[in-house]
C-alpha cells in the first residue's frame, strides 16, 4: 500500500478542521492500482459499514458510473426525485468549495456539526481498519449520514471506476452508466474495452441498467456483462431519442421520444428546459429521465411535471458556468479529450464569432496533449497556469505541450494572476474560459 500522511489516528475530533485532518491522513500519495485492490476493496468496505450497521441497506439508492457526465446526471435525478417530494441524499465528488458539498440532503450541504459527529464515529472503529482509504472513509461518513436523516433514496455517483469503487457496496434500485471515454488510465485501463469493464462492474443481477450512447467498443462490454447479470438494459439513442431544439445563454430546450410502453404503439415526445449548457448535458439529461422512469415503474410517484420541474431547477456548478460578462468569463471543467470536444463544440454553438482566450491547468496524470488537440485550434490566446495541488502540472510543462500546435502561451503563478491578464487582452465581445482541472 503507498504511504500515508503519517499522523495518529487516533485524535480528539473537536473542530471541523480536525475532522478534515483525520480523513486526509488517510490520502495515498500514489495511485493505488486496480491488482493491489482485488480481493479485498469491497469485502473491507462491506466490513466497515457493517460495523456501523450497515447504514446502506437502510434506504434505496442508484448508483452512478462513467468518465464524463456522472455529477451532472446525479445531481439532475436528485433535481427530479426532490420535486417529487422525496427527501433525497446526494453524495458527488470531487468538491470545489468545500468539502461539504460532496454530501447533501435535499438542497442542503452537510453541516460542519454533522461533520465533526461522522467523523468521530468512524474514528472510533479505525484501529480496526488501518488500510482503509481516505474515500472509503468519506463514502462510509456519507452512507451513515444519510441512513441518520432518514432519507427517502440516495444518488450516489461512483468515484472512481465502478467495480471496485467504495460506492459497488449498495444494491441500488438501477445502475447507471454515463459517457465512457479516456481518463484514469494508468489505474482503469488503456482501451475502452478495460476502462468500460470496470465502469460496468456496477452492474448488479436482475436490475436495471440505463447506459449513454457509447462507443461500439464500450457498449459491447456494457450488453455482455448486462447479459450476463440478466440485468435489463436501456440504451440511450436506441430505447430513448432525443433531440436539442434551441441553445441560448439561458440555457436549452430538447425533446425525449420514450419507449412505447406496450409494443406496437408509439413512444411520447416530451419538451424539456435544461439551465445547463452543451448538446452533452441533453444526454445527461435523458439518462437522468430513462432513470426515472425505471423508479416509477418500481413505484416511485414521479409525475410528468416533477421531471420537467426536476430539470428546469438544477443547478451544478462548473460545467459550462457563465460566471461574468463582457468579457465572457465561463468555468468549465473539461479534464480529458472527450470532455474538451464538448467544451468547444459549446463555445461554437454560442460564440461562434467571439475570440476565446483559454486559462488552462491541469493534473499531471491528464491526456493534456489530446485536450490541447481540441482546445488550441480555437484559441486566440493561451494562459497556462496551475492549481494549489500536489499533483498540478507546472505551467512550463505545459508549455512545451502546447508549444506541438504553434501557440506560444503566457505564463501565470496562480488563477488570480491569469484571470487579471486575460482581462487585459479582452474586448467586451471576447471569452475567457478557464477549464482544465476541476482543481484550477
Amino acid at each position: 500500500m503507498p504511504l500515508r500522511f503519517q499522523i495518529p489516528l487516533s485524535v480528539p475530533i473537536n473542530t471541523y478542521q480536525q475532522a478534515l485532518d483525520w480523513l486526509y491522513t488517510f490520502v495515498p500519495f500514489e495511485p493505488i492500482p486496480l491488482h493491489a485492490r482485488e480481493g479485498i476493496a469491497l469485502a473491507r468496505m462491506e466490513r466497515m459499514l457493517a460495523r456501523l450497521g450497515s447504514p446502506h441497506t437502510r434506504y434505496p439508492s442508484i448508483l452512478i458510473a462513467g468518465t464524463k457526465g456522472k455529477g451532472s446526471t446525479a445531481a439532475m435525478l436528485a433535481s427530479i426525485l426532490r420535486a417529487a417530494g422525496y427527501h433525497t441524499g446526494l453524495f458527488t465528488s470531487p468538491h470545489l468549495h468545500t468539502f461539504r458539498e460532496r454530501i447533501r440532503v435535499g438542497n442542503q450541504l452537510i453541516s460542519r456539526k454533522e461533520i465533526i459527529a461522522g467523523a468521530n464515529e468512524l474514528e472510533s472503529i479505525a484501529d480496526e481498519f488501518p488500510d482503509a482509504t481516505w474515500f472509503q472513509w468519506v463514502t462510509a461518513l456519507a452512507l451513515n449520514f444519510f441512513a441518520e436523516q432518514p432519507i427517502d433514496i440516495a444518488v450516489l455517483e461512483v468515484g472512481l471506476g465502478g467495480r471496485l469503487d467504495a460506492t459497488n457496496v449498495v444494491q441500488p434500485r438501477v445502475c447507471v452508466i454515463t459517457s465512457i471515454s479516456y481518463d484514469h488510465t494508468a489505474i482503469l485501463g488503456n482501451t475502452l474495452t478495460e476502462i468500460a469493464r470496470e465502469k460496468a462492474g456496477i452492474i448488479k443481477p436482475n436490475t436495471p441498467v440505463i447506459s449513454a450512447p457509447q462507443a461500439d467498443e464500450a457498449r459491447e462490454v456494457i450488453e455482455a456483462i448486462a447479459r450476463e447479470k440478466n440485468a435489463p438494459l436501456i440504451l440511450i439513442g436506441r430505447d430513448y431519442e432525443y433531440e436539442l431544439l434551441s441553445m441560448n445563454l439561458q440555457g436549452e430546450t430538447f425533446t425525449v421520444k420514450t419507449p412505447p410502453v406496450q409494443p406496437g404503439r408509439v413512444g411520447r415526445r416530451l419538451r424539456f428546459f435544461l439551465p445547463l449548457l452543451g448538446r452533452h448535458q441533453v444526454v445527461n439529461a435523458t439518462v437522468a429521465l430513462a432513470t426515472a422512469a425505471e423508479l416509477q415503474k418500481q413505484g416511485f410517484e414521479i409525475e410528468p411535471r416533477d421531471l420537467e420541474d426536476g430539470l428546469a431547477r438544477v443547478q451544478w456548478d462548473v460545467r459550462f458556468e457563465i460566471l461574468a460578462r463582457a468579457p465572457f468569463i465561463i468555468a468549465d471543467g473539461a479534464h480529458n479529450r472527450a470532455s474538451a470536444h464538448e467544451l468547444v463544440a459549446t463555445l461554437d454553438a454560442l460564440f461562434a464569432n467571439s475570440r476565446v482566450h483559454f486559462i488552462f491547468g491541469a493534473s499531471a496524470d491528464k491526456d493534456i496533449a489530446g485536450m490541447f488537440a481540441e482546445m488550441l485550434p480555437r484559441a486566440s490566446s493561451l494562459i497556462l497556469t496551475q492549481s494549489h495541488h500536489v499533483r498540478a502540472t507546472p505551467p512550463e510543462k505545459l508549455a512545451a505541450r502546447a508549444a506541438a500546435f504553434g501557440i506560444e502561451p503566457q505564463h501565470a503563478a496562480n488563477v488570480e494572476t491569469a484571470l487579471a491578464l486575460a482581462r487585459t487582452r479582452s474586448t467586451r465581445d471576447d471569452v475567457i474560459c478557464v477549464t482544465g482541472s476541476l482543481f484550477v
